[in-house]
Order: C-alpha cells, then structure tokens, then sequence
C-alpha cells in the first residue's frame, strides 16, 4: 500500500518562498525529486509576482531542453499566488528550476505530496 507525506520544496528554506534569481538556463532550483522509480512528487507550485510589470517566468521541469522541458507563463504584477504547477507528478531525482525575464521579483512557493510505494 503506498503512503502519503506532504513534505517542502526541496529548495525552500523552512517553508519560506525560493526566489527566482536566475535569468536564463540552468535556473534556480526549486525542488529534486525524491529518487527512485516507485516514489513520486506530487508537486504544487505557485509563483507571486512583486513587480509592477508583468514577468515571463520559466520553469525547467526534470530538464532544461526547450521545449520538452519547459513550462512558461507570463505573470502579471501584483496577482497574488497564481497557480503554474497543479500536482504534476516527478521522479527519479529530477530536479525543477525556475529562470524569470528578470531577476529577484518573482517568488515561488508551494508544497509536494510524497507518494511511496
């Protein structure tokens, strides 16, 4: 029977917010999955915006080959959290990075559900 935990972002601190500092590839590390082929990240992300422009941002998910790596959207000023990952599943120790048009003004937050077989 599998078990269930809900754990951090890997590259949060405590819990808190991972800024995107990166403005191109590799990006910021946001999180690296848990390894091995039976467990898997069920992973939630949510990105703020806290400029008062709006922001490409670029998520790099497992892999940083465009386009079968990339997840992009722009995120407009002042929007509050604004879903980009709604519990996509990862495995195998990949690893999700974020790179934003510019730098330090989107913030990402968010959660993992840890599924072990």
């Amino acid at each position: 029977m599998a078990t269930f935990s809900k754990v951090l972002l890997s590259g949060s601190t405590d819990g808190k917010a991972i800024k995107v500092a990166a403005t191109a590839t590799a990006g910021t590390t946001i999180h690296t999955a848990g390894s091995g082929s039976t467990n898997k990240d069920e992973i939630w992300i949510y990105a703020v915006n806290s400029s008062s422009s709006s922001v490409k941002l670029t998520i790099e998910w497992g892999e940083a080959t465009a386009p079968d790596g990339n997840i992009e959207l722009t995120v407009q000023p002042e929007a509050g959290l604004v879903t980009v990952i709604p519990g996509l599943l990862l495995q195998n120790s990949l690893v999700v990075k974020a790179f934003a048009a510019t730098a330090n003004v989107i913030c990402i937050h968010g959660f993992v559900n840890r599924i072990t077989a």
